[in-house]
């Protein structure tokens, strides 16, 4: 069953018992009449018809109700692991290290949505280079997607994440494993210790942490942005700009 509808039925409880309630009040110790259980059915009928309006309201309110819980225990699952989120050691990092303006992005090399934000997301990174940005690569979208993030990884070990980023996102044609180790050879990698670190322990527990770490946030779909412990939902340099802005 969607959630959708799951949440449609649940607001339609809910006004139901609510109405009830509002024509049959009961004080305590008090039992319902016993008409007023027959006729219930036939009452509510007619003021729906009526105000059918009063279900869709509640629907309405409970769907706007839900998701602002929503948020908030979002917000309060990144709070208890902001730590992670901001600061793993093991994550590539643009910019100023020290700053106190951190925006963090999970991703997926093989994800459509996160191949539009690339460019506007470099766009702010090169007119903020007093931010720190960090980067947290995951693997669900597509076959190549885990030999995708290692190879980032992996290339990071030799200083050059940014080089291979960028040749990632940018690459022209399909992508997979043989292409992935000839855009190694391109940006200048020691291509025998590229292919030893992308398939190291290392690589393998910065992959794990990246996929518990979402797991434990809730990061249901890419690409995730958070600044300062806060969600980020947009593909516009604009708005990430001025949701910099008005941190500085």
């Amino acid at each position: 069953m969607k959630k959708s509808l799951v949440i449609s039925i649940l607001a339609l409880i809910v006004a139901c018992a609510a109405l009830y309630m509002v024509m049959f009040p009961c004080q305590k110790g008090q039992k319902a009449p016993v008409q007023a259980n027959v006729d219930f059915a036939t009452q509510m009928e007619n003021v729906l018809k009526e105000k059918p309006e009063m279900i869709i309201n509640a629907m309405q309110a409970y769907q706007e109700k839900a998701q602002l819980e929503a948020i908030e225990a979002a917000k309060k699952l990144i709070t208890d692991n902001l730590e992670a989120v901001n600061n793993d050691p093991t994550s590539p990092v643009v910019g100023d290290k020290d700053s106190k303006i951190v925006l963090v992005e999970f991703y997926d090399y093989a994800c459509g949505f996160c191949h539009r934000l690339f460019p506007e997301l470099n766009e702010v990174m090169a007119n903020n280079k007093d931010v720190k940005f960090v980067f947290k690569p995951l693997a669900f979208v597509a076959p190549y997607s885990d030999y995708a993030a290692r190879a980032a990884l992996a290339a990071a070990e030799q200083g050059k994440f940014v080089e291979m980023h960028n040749a990632l996102f940018t690459v022209e044609g399909p992508l997979d494993n043989q292409k992935i180790d000839e855009l190694a050879g391109k940006i200048g990698l020691d291509i025998e210790k590229f292919k030893a670190d992308v398939e190291s322990e290392k690589i393998s527990n910065i992959m794990n942490a990246n996929n518990e770490l979402s797991g434990k946030i809730q990061v249901n779909g890419v690409p995730t942005m958070i600044l300062n412990g806060e969600l980020l939902q947009t593909l516009d340099s604009d708005t990430i700009q001025q949701s910099i802005n008005g941190l500085k």
